[in-house]
């Protein structure tokens, strides 16, 4: 079953559990801090982002501005970049994300990733402009990350949606089981 047909018909899902989001935020911050070279980090997609905006759509009560705001400031320790940079780009992403969540849910899964390309073009811009405030210029280069970002939002959300459902299929049996 795909995920595009699974937004087709409308269930109710079991709440994921914080546990699963935390670990999730900590994967991307991960991925994020690896040591990328070359082409790779030119390429490279911010995870970080990609993981908050999911869930700032999905569970947009749970993970908001505050949130994205602390994982921006962590993010920014661990890249060793100018402070406030990714916490200032996480939360105009974040507040993006909860203020359009109906919306964006709305759409099917490419019409949300033409919707996402938008948000994260905003996003690395942020990048992009505090750059040249610091260094007087621009690096364009940064905007190839967006492209890749928006490429992995598919998979993601496939992913993430497909871990959701294994527990509400998990719950549907259980209840069958019983007499």
């Amino acid at each position: 079953m795909t995920y595009l047909s699974l937004q087709a018909k409308p269930e109710i899902q079991r709440p994921i559990s914080n546990v699963f989001i935390v670990l999730s935020v900590l994967a991307a911050l991960f991925l994020n801090g690896l040591p990328w070279e070359g082409i790779g980090l030119i390429l490279r997609p911010d995870f970080v982002a990609l993981v908050l905006l999911y869930w700032c759509m999905h569970k947009p009560m749970r993970i908001g501005i505050g949130l994205s705001w602390v994982v921006g400031i962590l993010a920014d320790v661990a890249d060793a970049s100018l402070f406030g940079q990714h916490a200032l780009a996480y939360t105009l992403l974040a507040f993006g994300g909860v203020v359009l969540h109906r919306r964006l849910q709305m759409f099917d899964l490419r019409q949300q990733t033409i919707q996402v390309f938008g948000m994260f073009v905003l996003t690395y811009a942020v990048y992009a402009l505090v750059n040249w405030q610091v260094n007087g210029i621009v690096v364009w280069t940064y905007f190839l990350g967006c492209l890749t970002s928006t490429l992995l939002w598919m998979p993601l959300s496939i992913i993430f949606q497909a871990v959701r459902q294994v527990h509400v299929d998990h719950e549907r049996r259980h209840h069958e089981r019983r007499p």
